[in-house]
């Protein structure tokens, strides 16, 4: 089972930045595709950024000037840099993973963390 902890949620006023990180611990295979989605009340989950294991990345229309999205590999960790926050921004964040284990190695599934509340307000 693979258990992802994500940290760097909080309260902020409009303008200023985050740092979001998710960890992946625990005996880990392989990860492929890493993301970010967020998640307000009343509606779905939806992606805001994702990064391959090569690096390749992709945004929402909404935060591709504003975020970016990294990853350690050597840490199985991702992270989302989020500038000039915006009231809009907030939601919770939800970090997913593609991976497999060492016990399933040929088996990836979909594992996302607990969430984490970004509360953008003056």
């Amino acid at each position: 089972q693979v258990q992802l902890v994500e940290s760097g949620g909080g309260l902020v006023q409009p303008g200023v930045s985050l740092r979001l990180s998710c960890a992946a611990p625990g005996r880990i295979f392989s990860i492929n595709a890493m993301g970010w989605y967020v998640q307000v009340p009343g509606k779905e989950r939806v992606l805001v950024a994702a990064i391959t294991s090569g690096g390749s990345t992709n945004y929402a229309d909404s935060v591709k000037v504003r975020f970016t999205i990294s990853r350690d590999n050597a840490k199985n960790t991702v992270y989302l840099q989020m500038n000039s926050l915006k009231p809009e921004d907030t939601a919770v964040y939800y970090c997913n993973a593609a991976a497999a284990t060492m016990r399933n190695p040929t088996y990836v599934r979909n594992y996302w963390g607990q969430g984490t509340q970004v509360t953008v307000s003056s």
